[in-house]
């Protein structure tokens, strides 16, 4: 802890400095997370569980100076250790990342950690994502060259960051490359630049380069994949695609097999004034892309799989949100939006929003090729799978109906329904465990008492249809971990906001229809919030249910816990 508030002291010291130059500028953020754990056997949580860390701490600082076309940068780190349900790796001390560029906006040159995407991400992103502990920073060198009004070329080279691991050569990591275009017609081509029809087109490719140490296999030194995307659009119509290949690429993470990957992702919308439609359809077959192939989870990927189901924030619906599945998936989403004019006897004085979503994900066909050598199908070609085919085998749907409406001037409803199916067994690698097929409906009402006052209150219930009960118990005994959060929940929630500044709120979640009773546990908590200008503090105490956090299709596990929280974020 006194390192960390050394090195904080340090880093306001460096900004104060730079702040003085002429012509410059300094902007940045801190944030700290703070948890103290405590024994609570009503939810499972013992001195063993804890172990010797009862506290766990996650914080940086980031600061950026600009002078002109320069800007640097750096991003301070410390885990001490790392909160419950961050990784263990995590646990250190330090300039996790910096930077530097210069950009006159025809080259621009950047050494040290790079944050970027080609397209949509299928076969190059690096980015960090702090509620996920997720950090895949490419650590070497950018150039972005424009030729041309909307013509960009970029050029990526270096190493990922895993943690905290050295990035000697002698690492086992592999070396990043890549290029990306694309072109904007719109921009280019004068005749176009007012044109309802707008056109641009894109392309890339990226390799990665890591030495062969695994005796048992012949692993490609070289892999590469490459990347076509078209975005069109006229009037109120819009259209993209993009498509990724990936050569074979065995690792730990795919079973060691030689298959090619391959990548789709388009999608078609129309929007005017009070309604919108959109229509997203995906494949993905065998696309895991790491710069280390005997890394497994997150570790070091290259790409990013984009999801494309409806992102839920209340408690109850993010019970079971969907992690994308890289090794194979087939999905589609449509989503429609209509607002009903106000001043209509269904829309009301203030107008009433509708959005209908529907999205589901199968997995792909599959014919699998037998290894006469361990019976399995690692170092072979591992299967076929015909492009367009639909698995029967579904992990996920989600049908949702949103209404918000604005009652009157004091009061403000909103009310989902939900349809909801998981595959538990897939999505989370509980072999064995019962899909989830559940119902979910919530009620979020706000009231403006004042100008400056106001409250806002929660109702959600999750009806989950499980039919393990005394019956099943040596079943349940047998796999615990698939049935913890199982069954119907109730959930409350009230919150009091005192202008921008000051809230306070309560709320339970129940899990009252566990089918092993000693499982039906209340998850209550209550939280005081301070808000000024850009800085936030949150004091949280109480209980944390166990589950899952996801960000785009990215997840991470969260452990039950209990205890007080603290966060506090600025930025300057």
């Amino acid at each position: 802890m006194k390192r960390f508030l050394l090195s904080l002291a340090l880093v306001f010291c460096a900004t104060s400095l730079f702040a003085q130059l002429d012509n410059s500028q300094v902007n940045g953020s801190f944030q700290v997370d703070g948890q103290y754990y405590q024994v609570d056997e009503g939810i499972g949580i013992t001195e063993e569980s804890i172990g010797g860390n009862k506290i766990g701490i996650n914080g940086f600082g980031k600061i950026n100076y600009s002078l002109g076309n320069f800007t640097a940068g750096i991003r301070y780190e410390a885990f001490l250790p790392p909160m419950s349900g961050f990784k263990p790796e995590l646990q250190g001390v330090g300039i996790a990342n910096y930077y530097t560029s210069y950009d006159n906006g025809t080259i621009g040159i950047t050494i040290g950690d790079i944050y970027d995407q080609f397209g949509n991400g299928f076969i190059f992103r690096t980015y960090e994502e702090w509620s996920l502990g997720f950090d895949n920073s490419l650590r070497g060198m950018r150039v972005i060259y424009r030729p041309a009004a909307g013509v960009t070329l970029k050029a990526v080279y270096g190493k990922q960051r895993l943690y905290w691991d050295s990035y000697a050569a002698t690492e086992s990591r592999g070396l990043v490359r890549g290029i990306d275009g694309e072109w904007d017609l719109n921009q280019s081509i004068e005749a176009m630049s007012s044109s309802k029809f707008r056109a641009s087109v894109g392309g890339s490719f990226v390799s990665k380069y890591q030495k062969n140490t695994n005796t048992t296999y012949t692993i490609p030194e070289n892999v590469g994949a490459f990347d076509g995307r078209i975005n069109l659009g006229y009037g109120r119509f819009a259209f993209t695609t993009e498509y990724a290949y990936k050569i074979n690429d065995p690792s730990f993470f795919n079973n060691y097999i030689y298959k090619e990957g391959q990548a789709i992702l388009s999608s078609l919308s129309y929007s005017q004034k009070g309604f919108g439609v959109i229509l997203q359809v995906k494949r993905v077959d065998n696309m895991s892309f790491k710069s280390d192939y005997q890394q497994g989870e997150n570790n070091l990927d290259i790409n990013f799989i984009p999801p494309i189901n409806y992102t839920h924030t209340h408690s109850l619906p993010a019970i079971y949100t969907y992690a994308t599945q890289p090794l194979g998936e087939m999905a589609m989403q449509l989503q429609v939006n209509y607002t009903i004019p106000k001043n209509t006897i269904i829309g009301g004085k203030y107008g009433t929003k509708i959005t209908l979503d529907f999205s589901q994900v199968n997995d792909i066909k599959r014919k699998y090729f037998a290894n006469d050598v361990d019976g399995g199908y690692n170092g072979t070609l591992g299967y076929t799978s015909p492009f367009f085919a639909v698995s029967d085998h579904k992990f996920f749907h989600d049908f949702n109906i949103e209404l918000e409406r604005r009652l009157n001037k004091k009061w403000k409803l909103i009310a989902q329904y939900i349809n909801l199916y998981y595959d538990m067994a897939t999505i989370e690698n509980h072999p064995g465990a019962e899909d989830v097929k559940a119902n979910i409906g919530f009620i979020d009402l706000s009231y403006r008492i004042t100008s400056k006052q106001s409250i806002r209150m929660e109702l959600q219930h999750l009806w989950d249809n499980i039919t393990a009960g005394k019956a099943d118990m040596e079943k349940v005994n047998g796999h615990p971990d698939n049935y913890k959060k199982r069954g119907n929940w109730a959930a409350a929630l009230v919150e009091y906001s005192i202008g921008a500044k000051w809230f306070v709120s309560v709320g339970d979640k129940w899990n009252y229809g566990n089918p092993i009773e000693g499982n039906r546990d209340h998850y209550y908590s209550a939280s005081l919030g301070y808000i000024k200008e850009s800085t936030r503090i949150t004091l949280t105490g109480g209980r944390q249910s166990e589950g899952m956090v996801c960000v785009g299709g990215v997840c991470r596990v969260v452990p039950a816990s209990s205890g007080i929280s603290l966060s506090i974020t600025t930025s300057f």
